[in-house]
């Protein structure tokens, strides 16, 4: 439900799941009864308000034990260092470690952005299928956060297919004038994440980004032997 943008219909997830109607009636009555899944008016189901409290918390946790990863980039790159996941169709930052330096980014924790617009939105969406990117940006637009924000359909898709060929994401200026990003994807991680370093573009040249990207696809590594889909039987 929660990579379909929350909201489904019974027949939508009898499909999915591949369950006799009876079976997924039940499991959606239990789901309504405590909270987890609500009916809408239009009897399709979405998600309940209970999974608030259990995102928050698994959200601090993760953050928790991301936190000292992320330090140690800020201590060898000098900048901040941030941890991001796809939550519904938009991206919520879950973990940062600011830059010792005066002038910075910063970002709170919990925030959520347009996964187009950033460096962490967009190199978790070049880990996606391109229906799926198609199905989210459908829902969210592309609007322009500055001048520099990509708005066009065909444009994004471009850029998606060169992250995936170089294997890192650039934000240059165009979720913050000044700023720029270098991000890389969680592989395999049982939830789209990914990790950055940002900071004043002047500071976050490419020479940095050369220093940065190694040490971020490593990190990125480490993350995810913790946050790995389990294998099935």
């Amino acid at each position: 439900m929660a990579e379909a943008g929350g909201v489904m219909g019974l027949s939508e997830l009898a499909e999915q799941l591949d369950l006799p109607t009876p079976t997924l009636h039940r499991l959606i009555r239990t789901l309504v009864a405590r909270g987890y899944v609500r009916q809408l008016p239009s009897r399709k189901y979405a998600l309940g308000t209970r999974l608030i409290r259990l995102g928050e918390v698994a959200s601090q946790l993760t953050g928790n034990w991301a936190r000292p990863l992320l330090a140690e980039l800020v201590a060898k790159l000098g900048e901040t260092a941030n941890m991001a996941t796809l939550d519904g169709d938009m991206v919520a930052y879950v973990a940062q470690v600011p830059s010792p330096h005066p002038m910075r980014m910063f970002t709170e924790v919990g925030r959520r952005v347009f996964a187009h617009s950033t460096g962490v939105g967009k190199a978790i969406l070049a880990s996606l299928p391109e229906a799926q990117v198609r199905t989210i940006v459908g829902r969210t637009g592309l609007p322009a956060q500055t001048g520099r924000t990509i708005t066009d359909v065909d444009a994004l898709l471009s850029e998606l297919s060169a992250i995936r060929e170089r294997g890192f994401a650039v934000d240059d200026g165009e979720q913050e004038l000044g700023v720029r990003c270098y991000a890389v994807v969680v592989p395999n991680a049982s939830v789209h994440t990914a990790i950055s370093i940002s900071g004043p573009g002047i500071r976050v040249d490419p020479a940095l980004g050369d220093k940065a990207v190694p040490l971020l696809q490593a990190a990125a590594e480490r993350l995810a032997a913790e946050l790995a889909v389990p294998e099935s039987d």
